[in-house]
């Protein structure tokens, strides 16, 4: 028995391979179905089962690609509704793979089907669990993000994670190891820590979510308690991957489009599209096509995409780094943003040689910065950043919201902005810069640079 997990770092994803007597189970995969084929191929084992732990809101998954190609069934837990053939299996139904046994465990909260699957050995002892959403490291799946398919509340459904995570999870031996399908970063939770496994006996002890003295309503309050809206893209994700999607293969051949700068130049007069720079944020800052957006690949790019680019449908041209054009399209499909026209021929450099209009951004130095006089600060750290740490009268807008509050920045006076390091900074420049705002400044190295500097940090 081997037991394989697949960590994205973009998405702070889990999807994992077990396998037994050359067979395998797959369980929340990735878009791009080769990274499975290409294992199962090199141990010279078949892929027999694909597992879904819930409908995914955060990313598009593959498992329609991957049973197309595999002939695998796709199979869900009860209360599952999708637009296509797949086994909604019934609580407790157990999965023979090889010498092993998964058993699929209906644990209502997160969402209506949300389930985990327990893994059992040839001996019939239990030996972990893929927790899906229901159960983090250090937190639980946040219940607001299920279909509006029913009556159910965020307070019902809080309280039926509540329900699952006491009668179906914490009965379970301490022993088991716990394999969430997120860790740290991710938007589907608040409080997830940085490892991706950890044993259900030390989550009993750190976990706040599995005190055992809490009540029901003591928990519905703690897991509602400071969740902020979910990112815009969730809903079309769920809708994906309920009713189907193109094949990521499809939409790599027809985006991966070079695009001369004298006809990508006229695409961009049109309106209708928009430039999204990945590349890192310093050659950003340095030279840039006017009004484009920055998103760096180098970062949480994938999120930051869906959470920042409004409108999904709109025709994107990138700007990237030479040789990572597929790459940012592939990781772009992640979360169902399929609408890539093609990429700049030559990168940046090749805009900036033909001796089209170019823009930039002022950055400077903390040491660089005037200590005296009434310099304005804004913070686009997340709201938990800036408590536990920031600068005297700082502004904290998160990232998230900039968009939402272009008309609490100054029009006219130069000022401040930035965040932990410097990614984010630039990224809401960039937004601030598209929307007719030219009189920020970055402050290289972000908050960890000042906290270093003379600056008064409360």
């Amino acid at each position: 028995m081997k037991i394989e997990q697949i960590y994205t770092n973009c998405l702070f994803q889990g999807s994992y391979m077990i396998e037994s007597e050359g067979e395998i189970a797959v369980i929340d995969p990735l878009r791009e179905p080769n990274i499975y084929i290409k294992k199962a191929k090199e141990r010279n084992a078949k892929i027999k089962y694909i597992f879904e732990t819930h409908i995914h809101a955060d990313f598009v998954s593959g498992h329609l690609t991957l049973s197309k190609i595999t002939n695998a069934p796709i199979i869900f837990g009860p209360n599952a509704e999708l637009d296509y053939d797949c086994t909604i299996a019934g609580d407790l139904q157990e999965f023979k793979l090889g010498k092993i046994v998964l058993q699929v465990i209906h644990t209502p909260g997160h969402t209506l089907e949300s389930s985990i699957i327990l893994l059992k050995n040839e001996k019939n002892e239990k030996i972990s669990i893929f927790t899906g959403d229901t159960l983090f490291l250090g937190d639980v799946g946040r219940p607001d993000l299920a279909q509006k398919s029913s009556e159910l509340s965020q307070r019902d459904l809080a309280g039926m994670l509540f329900d699952s995570l006491r009668k179906k999870i914490m009965p379970l031996p301490d022993n088991l190891i716990v394999y969430p399908a997120h860790g740290a970063g991710s938007a589907c939770g608040k409080n997830m820590m940085k490892e991706t496994h950890d044993t259900l006996g030390n989550q009993k002890k750190v976990n706040y979510a599995l005190r055992e003295d809490m009540s029901k309503k003591e928990f519905v309050e703690e897991v509602l308690n400071g969740l902020e809206s979910p990112p815009e893209y969730f809903p079309m994700n769920v809708k994906m991957n309920q009713t189907g999607y193109e094949d990521v293969t499809n939409i790599i051949k027809k985006s991966l489009n070079e695009i001369n700068p004298i006809e990508f130049e006229k695409l961009i007069k049109k309106n209708d599209y928009l430039v999204l720079d990945v590349r890192n944020e310093n050659d950003f800052v340095m030279g840039h096509i006017p009004k484009s957006i920055f998103i760096g690949l180098n970062g949480s790019f994938a999120p930051w995409v869906g959470t920042l680019i409004k409108n999904v449908n709109r025709p994107i041209l990138l700007v990237a780094p030479l040789g990572k054009e597929k790459e940012a399209i592939t990781r772009l499909s992640r979360v169902g943003f399929d609408n890539v026209i093609g990429y700049l021929k030559g990168g940046f450099d090749n805009w900036k040689q033909s001796q089209r209009d170019t823009d930039s951004i002022i950055s400077l130095k903390v040491e660089n910065l005037n200590k005296e006089g009434n310099q304005v600060f804004y913070d686009v750290r997340n709201k938990s950043e800036s408590e536990s740490g920031k600068l005297m009268n700082s502004k904290n807008i998160p990232l998230d919201f900039v968009q939402n509050k272009i008309g609490a920045f100054p029009k006219r006076d130069p000022f401040y902005v930035h965040c932990a390091g410097g990614y984010r900074s630039v990224i809401a420049i960039s937004l601030l810069k598209f929307n007719g705002i030219h009189n920020a400044i970055d402050i290289k190295g972000g908050f960890a640079a000042l906290k270093k500097s003379k600056f008064q940090v409360i």
